[in-house]
């Protein structure tokens, strides 16, 4: 038995060809190229539950493979390690992230895992955080999109001001993925600190693209968002 082998039991054609459409897999769309079997998310998880304890050789081989579903369950089962490790092995799984980058290459894949072991690493780490600057400015999208998702972590510990500087490294990007990655994250800023998103909006809410715009406002009142959106 294998991780592999057990993703494979569980595959579904059908689920995979809706999949396909769903993450955009067609000629130049964003996740060009991309191969999936057909495994729903709930029972990936059950699988990287079950071999969280392989090695990270052999992590490594799942992320470089051309199938989305094995790229998700190696990630989810750094996830899990990364959650129970000690200092020298969350490292480990830190590098082996940031090294990886290539194969992180759709919004799920991010956004499953990025708060939980790049994020979580920096929380602890604040002097690393320079990171999430290079990859804000990165060429790769995905790149830019783990920049924004990492900082979610730090708002779990009422930490603001990371998110904030990033968002407002994203606040020209072109793509949508990325709009909606940093207005879902000032609108986490404003949940828990509704000041500091408002000096934030109040600065640049006439530059943000429309779809930023929106996501980060959605839980405003309804004057406040007649306010911005005018």
């Amino acid at each position: 038995m294998s991780v592999q082998s057990d993703l494979q039991r569980l595959a579904d054609p059908q689920k995979a060809a809706q999949l396909a459409r769903y993450f955009k897999t067609g000629k130049g769309e964003y996740g060009e190229g991309d191969v999936f079997i057909g495994v729903v998310v709930p029972k990936q998880r059950m699988v990287a539950r079950r071999y969280k304890d392989i090695p990270l050789s052999e992590i490594k081989k799942m992320l470089h493979n051309k199938i989305h579903e094995f790229r998700l369950t190696a990630l989810l089962i750094l996830v899990y390690k990364f959650e129970k490790a000690d200092e020298s092995h969350r490292k480990l799984i830190y590098d082996l992230y940031l090294a990886s980058t290539a194969y992180i290459n759709n919004w799920d894949l991010v956004d499953l895992s990025s708060h939980e072991i790049v994020g979580e690493w920096l929380i602890a780490h604040p002097s690393d955080r320079s990171i999430l600057t290079t990859l804000a400015k990165s060429g790769n999208i995905w790149e830019r999109r783990i920049a924004m998702i990492s900082t979610f972590a730090f708002l779990r510990v009422d930490q603001y001001d990371t998110t904030l500087k990033i968002a407002e490294i994203l606040l020209q990007d072109e793509h949508d993925l990325i709009h909606k990655a940093v207005g879902w994250g000032l609108r986490e800023v404003g949940k828990r600190n509704l000041d500091a998103e408002e000096k934030f909006l109040k600065k640049y809410y006439s530059a943000m693209p429309r779809t930023m715009l929106r996501y980060a406002i959605e839980k405003l009142s309804e004057e406040k968002r007649h306010f911005y959106l005018r």
